[in-house]
Formats: C-alpha cells, structure tokens, sequence
C-alpha cells in the first residue's frame, strides 16, 4: 500500500504541475494574439519609410549622410534581442548558440550589445564581454524605448566606434516557427527601388522639399528607429508564440506521464487486490483443513 501511495502523490503532483502549464499557455496565446496585431501593423509602416527611403536615396552617394558611409569593416557590434524569460523552448538556445558562431567565425573583433536577460546571462557565463545591457526593454516596450536605443547605435556608427552594426534576433516565420537570423542595420543600406513602391508613394518624377539630403538627414535616423522597434516587436511576438507551443508540449507531456502513472497504479492495485484474495482463500482452506 506505501507503493499505491507513493504513485497517488506523484500523480496529484503531476496534475499540479499540468494546471500550471495549461494556464501559462493560455495567458501566452492572449499576449501573443496582442503582439501579431501590433507587429502586423507596425509592419505596414515599416514597409512605406522603405519605399519613401528606396525613392530619397535613389542615386544618393555615401557622401550625403554619415550613416549611409560605408567603410572597411575593422569592429563590428551585433546588437541581440533575447527574452527576459525563459520556459519558451529553443528561443533563447537557439539564438545565442548562433551569435555565439558568428562570434567565433568573424574574422574582425566584434562586440555585443543585448536587449534581454536571457542573453546577458548565456554569455557572461561564457565570459563573453557585453558591451552594453539594455534592461526593462520588453516588459514595456514601446516607440520611444526603441528609438532611445536606436540613436546611441547611430551615434557609435557615426563616431566610427564600429565599422559594421547588425540586429540578432528570431524572426516569426508562425506560430509554431520561430528562426534566428542576424540582418545588418547600419550602414544603412537603402531598398531598392520598385514599381510597387513608387505606387504607394507617389507618381514618378515628383519634386523634393526640401532637396534630398535634408530629407535624408531627417529619414535615415528614423529609418534605423523604425528597423530597431520592428526586430523587437517581432521577437516579442516570437517569444509568445514560442512559450505557447512549449507550454502546450508541456501539458500534452503532463497528460501522457499521468496516464502511465494510472496505468501503473491499476496495475500495482490490482496486484495488491489478488494478494490480498489470496490470503483470504489460503487463510479459509487452513481452517477447513
């Protein structure tokens, strides 16, 4: 009967553990819900600064706008967007297991500069060197935030601090799909121009007021802003869509170990059942003897 007791306690203690994962799954596809709209609609105007900014810089030199100047690549700095929490599966691991790769493969010294505690802790138990840490980022994460953080990366480009900035962070490819991938940021390298883009903005052939390098002077800084706020937005809405499928595997696990525990207890109930009858009979046959 200690056995029969034993595998109760471990199933109450599974069940527990099962509410709890079941919950966090819930509360992650609400956020997450809130985080694709967002990101989807900050998507939009991501693409229409990318179609005026193809239109601006079309023939623009590097000459024009510091951040548009391209040099030989000396130090680089590759900013990476983590979480401040974990139990989201492979979102973390996956992300800083590549930056660390590409730390290892560069043929330049780079530096990090992190957005998340998940990072931050990866790599000082690494005794990696972080740059900068930028805190309290995500749990409030809003424009401002992010632009605060674009134009100090802006200003360590434009001092010439660094030759090469990029952005590491896990792109949302779906719910259940989460890739990590580094993209450049600065330089900034203007999109190419299109028929579709020229559509959205205007007919072809329009004036400029100001002339283009006072436009540019406004747009490139806002530009890397906007690039800066949408990599974080995505890996927000990455983050939830990873914690949710996890949570769900969780539970799924929960659900398939209390079986087997139930199975087990059957089984060990049965046995304690038929030894039980058996001391009964064997007990009864002593007596007629």
């Amino acid at each position: 009967m200690a056995n029969l007791k034993e595998i109760r306690r471990r199933i109450t203690s599974v069940q527990g553990t099962q509410k709890i994962t079941r919950a966090m799954k819930m509360v992650a596809a609400a956020k997450l819900r809130k985080a694709q709209e967002q990101a989807e609609r900050f998507r939009e105007y991501s693409r229409l600064t990318s179609d005026v900014l193809s239109e601006v810089a079309a023939d623009a030199t590097d000459a024009v706008h510091p951040l548009l100047q391209r040099r030989d690549v000396k130090r680089s700095l590759i900013v990476v967007v983590s979480s401040d929490r974990g139990l989201c599966g492979g979102f973390n691991s996956n992300l800083n297991r590549l930056v660390a790769d590409r730390l290892k493969r560069s043929e330049v010294p780079a530096k990090l500069a992190v957005v998340g505690k998940k990072s931050k802790s990866y790599f000082e138990h690494r005794h990696v060197e972080i740059e900068q840490y930028y805190s309290d980022i995500l749990d409030e994460l809003n424009y401002d935030r992010a632009a605060s953080i674009a134009k100090e990366l802006a200003a360590l480009y434009e001092m010439g601090e660094y030759d090469s900035i990029s952005l590491a962070y896990n792109e949302m490819i779906s719910v259940v799909s989460q890739v990590p991938a580094v993209h450049p940021l600065l330089p900034v390298a203007p999109p190419e121009k299109t028929e579709e883009s020229s559509k959205e903005i205007g007919p072809a052939g329009f004036v400029f007021e100001p002339d283009k390098k006072a436009l540019l002077a406004s747009l490139l800084p806002r530009y890397v802003e906007v690039k800066v706020f949408g990599a974080l937005l995505e890996s927000v809405a990455a983050e939830h869509a990873a914690r949710m499928s996890a949570m769900e595997t969780a539970t799924n696990n929960a659900q398939d170990m209390i079986d087997s525990l139930t199975l087990v207890y059957n089984r060990a109930r049965q046995s304690a059942i038929t030894g039980e009858l058996m001391d009964i009979v064997g007990g009864a046959e002593a007596l007629n003897d």
